[in-house]
């Protein structure tokens, strides 16, 4: 059954989020904010198929062992990419309440940036093994978690500032990925179900990119 319904799962999300990324990005016309949530989507989406099409390739040919180097490649390309997901989070939401003159926070996320993907990049994280470092996966994920935990401070704060539902479900969206995502990091290890988590993972994602989806129809729809 997992060999059935993960692939088809998997098409869909990767399917979905390219399209309505590349939809953004055609026509947001000037807006900032729209063409800059497209660029994230098609981001996600591209970074996650590295992942999950060689995932989908293992399921349904010879398993997950057989293909650990491809696999293992895919999950350094995407966290690299998931990296870069935030840092466009945090400038939509500078755009999303024109935030200016924050060069300190500027400071701390380009360094969480720069820190992630310095350690993605240390051989020690034995990409290409079957059974990988959990060592280095937790530490490569630490200033990831910062990361995560900065996005859905600001994205909740200014929400109830500002009575932002959109704004509250994106933090929202941010704490059920990562809810999702550390037991993975810690315990996919030890039981393969465990992995499993990373499909509502990937729907709090998708969850994000509907909710700027919906702005940009709803603002579409205004302009015409």
């Amino acid at each position: 059954m997992q060999a059935i319904m993960e692939p088809i799962f998997h098409f869909s999300y990767l399917t979905t989020v390219i399209i309505i990324g590349f939809i953004m990005i055609s026509k947001s016309k000037n807006n900032p904010y729209f063409k800059w949530f497209g660029i994230m989507a098609v981001t996600l989406g591209f970074g996650d198929a590295f992942h999950l099409i060689p995932r989908v390739i293992s399921l349904m040919t010879t398993g997950f062992e057989s293909h650990a180097a491809a696999l293992g490649f895919g999950k350094f390309v995407t966290s690299i990419t998931m990296t870069i997901f935030y840092l466009i989070l945090y400038s939509l939401w500078k755009i999303r309440y024109d935030v200016k003159n924050v060069q300190k926070l500027d400071l701390i996320i380009w360094s969480l940036v720069v820190i992630r993907i310095a350690l993605c990049f240390f051989p020690q994280n034995q990409w290409f093994l079957y059974e990988s470092s959990i060592t280095w996966a937790i530490y490569r994920n630490i200033p990831f978690a910062i990361m995560g935990l900065i996005m859905i401070v600001l994205f909740y704060k200014k929400g109830k500032e500002k009575n932002d539902n959109n704004a509250l479900k994106i933090s929202l969206a941010v704490v059920l990925s990562f809810g999702f995502y550390i037991p993975v990091v810690l315990w996919a290890h030890v039981h393969m179900l465990i992995g499993m988590l990373m499909i509502p993972k990937t729907l709090a994602y998708l969850w994000v990119v509907f909710i700027g989806f919906g702005e940009f129809r709803k603002e579409l729809k205004e302009s015409q």
